[in-house]
């Protein structure tokens, strides 16, 4: 039994680590030093039994292996049921799961089966002494994305959350870190199995993940139409950028889901956030905070998105980025011009 620690649910796909279990390792162990606690694993799935010692060097403790053929992949009857009988056993104070597509399956089901509460996307956890009792903080954006939202669960245990991908940071690994791998026999019944996961097929690769990209372009539904993305898909191509967009546009089919950014999509952090027509709900906002430099065009010299711009520009985007674009591309060509002289000089 190990009262008072957090517990991570650690998925993997492909013999590698999904990232999101790595941040949660680290925002773990921040939480289990809050708490006098530790950090400890759920590792689950078949011969996987070698990232173990990668969630040792990231700050777990104690890795809890759980290896069988049948849980080669997810399976949605058999997981909670196993994890959940493990968890009882442990008596964890929080429990941690990334807010993936499989997390998002997962978490509820072990939540309903422990009979505590789960809250789900969260952009931020904190301990704070609340009546004697140390309580998570578990915030999300709440009021349409309007404001940020503090929730705790007073009386049930485990404290449960899921965070989405990059929405905390990894941390680096110590590789003299040391820890104990436990292995775990699971009880599994194939009368338990009612649906039976037998592969997963990868959609075609894009040509960049959103996470990876150093630039984004990001376009909301100040830009009126599908039309209005064109403006946003030059400035992207001129400058090296991705395009993505807000929850609205996707609702309007102008970008992919892929391209979504938000609670509701992705979590980036590149070098140079861009957001252009969006008014900048915080269900918006916390999809990017963490860029280097962020650059916002509205109209509204009142929208929200000002507040958390490094630079901001009023006006609208339909005279403002054609100008950004004549003089980038003047830039461009006279540097081509300047790199052709010296090469041939």
């Amino acid at each position: 039994m190990i009262m008072n620690n957090v517990v991570v649910w650690a998925e993997h796909r492909d013999n590698k680590l999904v990232p999101v279990s790595l941040e949660l390792i680290n925002k773990a162990k921040e939480l289990a030093g809050r708490i006098q606690g530790d950090v400890a694993a759920i590792l689950t799935g078949h011969q996987c039994g070698h990232l173990a010692e990668i969630l040792i060097h990231h700050g777990a403790s104690r890795v809890f292996l759980m290896e069988d053929p049948r849980l080669v992949f997810y399976q949605s009857d058999l997981y909670p049921k196993l994890i959940a009988d493990l968890l009882t056993a442990l008596s964890p104070e929080i429990v941690l799961i990334g807010g993936t597509s499989i997390g998002a399956d997962l978490s509820p089901r072990i939540a309903a089966k422990m009979k505590t509460g789960l809250t789900a996307h969260c952009v931020n956890l904190y301990i704070e002494n609340i009546d004697g009792r140390n309580q998570l903080i578990q915030v999300v954006p709440g009021w349409s994305g309007n404001m940020l939202i503090k929730i705790i669960c007073p009386k049930r245990r485990p404290q449960m959350a899921t965070v989405r991908p990059g929405v905390m940071e990894a941390g680096a690994p110590d590789l003299s870190r040391s820890g104990d791998i436990i292995p775990i026999k699971p009880e599994i019944s194939d009368q338990e199995i009612k649906a039976r996961t037998i592969e997963f097929v990868r959609e075609a690769p894009e040509d960049v993940s959103l996470t990876d990209a150093g630039i984004i372009v990001s376009g909301g539904f100040g830009l009126g139409s599908a039309g209005g993305f064109t403006l946003i898909q030059e400035l992207a191509a001129v400058i090296h950028g991705e395009v993505a967009g807000t929850r609205p546009a996707f609702d309007r089919g102008w970008i992919p889901e892929s391209k979504m950014i938000g609670q509701s999509g992705k979590t980036v952090k590149p070098r140079l956030f861009i957001s252009i027509g969006a008014s900048g709900a915080t269900h918006y906002t916390t999809g990017f905070l963490k860029s280097k430099t962020i650059v916002a065009i509205d109209r509204n010299p009142r929208a929200p998105i000002f507040g958390v711009a490094d630079l901001g520009i009023v006006g609208d985007f339909r005279e403002i980025v054609p100008c950004l674009l004549e003089k980038l591309k003047q830039d461009i060509e006279k540097k081509l011009s300047e790199e052709k002289e010296i090469n041939h000089v």
